[in-house]
This record gives structure tokens, C-alpha cells and sequence, in this order.
């Protein structure tokens, strides 16, 4: 009976960090929403929800790692944002324009934390290791779509005259993406990945971050042909 009712007491305690958290992360992201992640306020945070700032540090060590509970939560969200576009089915290329277009939506619908994810660095933050395997599943959904076409046969490595060789550094360099992302592919192919995932991400923050004010509003169009011209540059 006594270690029954330890139990309920630790499953109580356990709850109530969890709810206390869940407001803590409310309001982080609404302070990120209002003044921005260089402006984010443990202080601010703990005012918000009624608590004192000593009593926050209990739950949260300081900034840092509020911002990093925050980019881990955003990098999960567009990730399995993605994930679940690209299990949809289709085609390699319907399905990179899936995946594209719902890390565009996820964007529009998520701009403050697009913006701390993809925007500007932090002053005096620097993201800790922890936020790699969140960080990595948008591009491990692109790549996936590489390795598969390559591995059935339907994905070649293209042949370019004029195209630059592939240096002793950055091959290295492709080998360590390769070891990461298990993707059995030749150099350029990883480099061709890079780049879409590169171009994809341009394009949406060409949008969201106001570069196509009056010339392509609204942006629909442009970015379903500028995804599927990038899949048809993969090869895919």
C-alpha cells in the first residue's frame, strides 16, 4: 500500500511538471512571437504564467535552453510535417513537391518559428548538438526519395561537361552527409540533394520573409513550378 501511494504521488508530480512545462513552452512561444528569439525573456515568460522568475529556473535552466526545447518542438513539427507528405505515395517527384510544400505550409502557418529555425542566428546562442536529430528530418525525408530512386535503378548520376570535379575536401565532406544519413549514393548526387534542399528552403524564405512582395503575390504558383523544376534537376 505504501509503494502504491508513493507511486500515485510521483505519477502526480510527474503531471503537474508536465503541465507547468507545457505552459512554460505556451508562453515562450508567444514571447518568440512578440518580441522575437533574440528578445525572449525568461522573465517575461514566468510573468506570464503567474509564476516567479526563480520559480522558472526550477523547470527550465535559462534562455538557452528555453530556446532549445523551442527549436527541437519546431524542428519535430516541419519534420513530421514532412514525413507524413512524403507517406502519401506518389511518384519520387510528387512526393518532393509533397514534402517541399508542406515545409512552405507548416512556414506560413508557423512564421516566428520558421524565422528562429531558418532566419537569422541568435546572438549569443549556439545550438547545442541535442536539435541534430530533429533538425535532420526534413532533409532525411528529401534524401530518402534519392536513395530509393537510386537504389531501384530509376536514378543516375548526371554527365556534365562543363561541370566542376568533385575535390578530395568536398568529397570527404559528402562521405560524412552519406555516414549520417546512411545514403548510398556517389558524390554528386549527394551534392545534387544539398542543393535542392538548399533551393527549397530559399524559396520558401524568399516568401515568408517578404522578398516576393509585389511580383509573385500570391505565391502559389511559383512555388509549385519552382519545386518540381528542382525535382527535375535531381534527376528524380
Amino acid at each position: 500500500m505504501v509503494e502504491r501511494g508513493e507511486s500515485r504521488r510521483a505519477g502526480a508530480r510527474e503531471r503537474a511538471r508536465a503541465e507547468v512545462m507545457a505552459q512554460i513552452m505556451a508562453a515562450g512561444r508567444r514571447e518568440l512571437a512578440e518580441h522575437g528569439a533574440d528578445g525572449l525573456s525568461l522573465r517575461a515568460v514566468a510573468r506570464e504564467i503567474g509564476m516567479v522568475s526563480s520559480a522558472v529556473y526550477r523547470y527550465v535552466a535559462g534562455r538557452d535552453e528555453l530556446l532549445t526545447l523551442l527549436i527541437i518542438e519546431s524542428y519535430d513539427a516541419v519534420g513530421a510535417a514532412a514525413e507524413r507528405a512524403s507517406a502519401r505515395g506518389g511518384s519520387a517527384a510528387e512526393r518532393f513537391v509533397a514534402i517541399a510544400s508542406a515545409v512552405r505550409e507548416w512556414g506560413r502557418e508557423h512564421p516566428h518559428e520558421y524565422a528562429l529555425l531558418y532566419g537569422s542566428p541568435v546572438p549569443g546562442y549556439r545550438a547545442p548538438d541535442d536539435t541534430i536529430a530533429s533538425g535532420t528530418r526534413v532533409p532525411a525525408a528529401m534524401i530518402r526519395l534519392l536513395i530509393e530512386e537510386y537504389a531501384a535503378g530509376r536514378l543516375s548520376v548526371p554527365v556534365a561537361e562543363d561541370a566542376p570535379p568533385v575535390g578530395a575536401a568536398l568529397s570527404a565532406q559528402c562521405g560524412t552527409v552519406r555516414e549520417f544519413f546512411g545514403a548510398d549514393l556517389p558524390d554528386e548526387l549527394v551534392l545534387l540533394g544539398i542543393g535542392a534542399w538548399t533551393q527549397v528552403y530559399g524559396l520558401i524564405s524568399f516568401e515568408l520573409f517578404g522578398q516576393l512582395h509585389n511580383t509573385f503575390e500570391p505565391a502559389d504558383d511559383l512555388m509549385e513550378h519552382q519545386f518540381a523544376t528542382v525535382a527535375s534537376r535531381v534527376g528524380i
